[in-house]
């Protein structure tokens, strides 16, 4: 079972930025690729992007580019999603979660995600 913890949400203005963190722990990061969703109140779930093994990103709301960027750091188990230009319609619960794929650079289908996180609460207003 992989273990993920979400870290670094917060409060902000729009226009603002935040990094969210996710912490792997109990196996090697390198064999996962590693999905991002967040899930607003009272909507339901939205897949945003996929980093996979090699570190490449794939979008799953196209908009996002150039705003979200995700990023890894095998070494020290965590992979980063850098929220800037953060709008009023971005709030929510930011999950991460976790897909064990041979595939280094290849994301899989969001069905294959297995192991998710609690999640880590972004706000913004003004």
């Amino acid at each position: 079972q992989v273990q993920l913890v979400e870290s670094g949400g917060g409060s902000v203005q729009p226009g603002g930025s935040l990094r969210l963190s996710c912490a792997v722990a109990d196996v090697t990061l390198d064999d996962y690729a590693i999905d991002w969703f967040r899930q607003a109140p009272g909507k339901g779930r939205e897949g945003l992007l996929c980093i996979s093994r090699s570190g490449a990103p794939a979008y799953y709301v196209a908009s996002l580019q150039g705003r979200f960027t995700a990023t890894r750091d095998n070494a020290e188990n965590t992979v980063y999603l850098q929220m800037n230009g953060l709008k009023v319609e971005d709030p929510a619960t930011y999950y991460c979660a976790a897909a064990r794929t041979s595939g280094r650079n290849m994301c899989p289908s969001q069905a294959n995600y297995d192991s998710w996180g609690r999640g880590t609460q972004v706000s913004v207003s003004s």
